[in-house]
């Protein structure tokens, strides 16, 4: 007889990570990292991971406190505080903090300069903040890219909770990146 799988951080993480974004179940999600930081308060990537899924979600003060968490934890140079900075810039960006968001924005693009969403979530907050010029130059970066892009279909294959799609859809357009 096979005993029970005692559960642990390294797979309740990215489960939970898994049933936030395919499922779409950001409360199941959340009660799985949960679990995996009370196994481990300091791990890291559950760290990372909850960022994602509640940044996404539009739960932003949480994911602000798992990314700022993720790398209070981390080495400076570790190259995993990119995911970090990637997903507070939209937590960010939600609670209307456009300057810390743009700045997060311009630190996952040094370590990610070809991806189009980091310069996605760099326009946004420089629309924000009254920099349209600014905004409009990193638009121009996404389309350069990725020339086929679409607002709504970014926001549907990153499965972003309404309130974030609509927020970062209206400064997207004020950018030039058409939906």
């Amino acid at each position: 007889m096979v005993g029970a799988i005692e559960p642990n951080a390294t797979g309740l993480g990215p489960g939970g990570l898994v049933i936030a974004m395919v499922e779409h179940d950001r409360a199941t999600a959340l009660q799985s990292f949960e679990q995996a930081l009370a196994l481990s308060p300091s791990y890291v990537l559950t760290l990372l991971l909850g960022a994602i899924a509640l940044a996404y979600g539009g739960e932003a003060k949480r994911a602000i406190d798992y990314g700022e968490q993720a790398l209070r934890l981390s080495p400076a140079q570790d190259r995993m505080n990119f995911y970090s900075h990637h997903w507070l810039s939209i937590a960010y960006f939600l609670t209307g903090r456009y300057e810390e968001a743009a700045n997060a924005a311009h630190r996952t693009i040094q370590s990610g300069p070809n991806f189009s969403i980091l310069h996605c979530l760099l326009a946004a907050p420089l629309v924000e903040l009254g920099r349209l010029e600014e905004g409009k130059a990193a638009a121009s970066r996404v389309l350069t890219l990725q020339p086929s892009f679409s607002s709504a279909g970014c926001c549907a294959a990153l499965a972003l909770a309404a309130a974030l799609a609509d927020l970062l859809q209206e400064t997207w357009r004020e950018a030039g990146l058409l939906t």
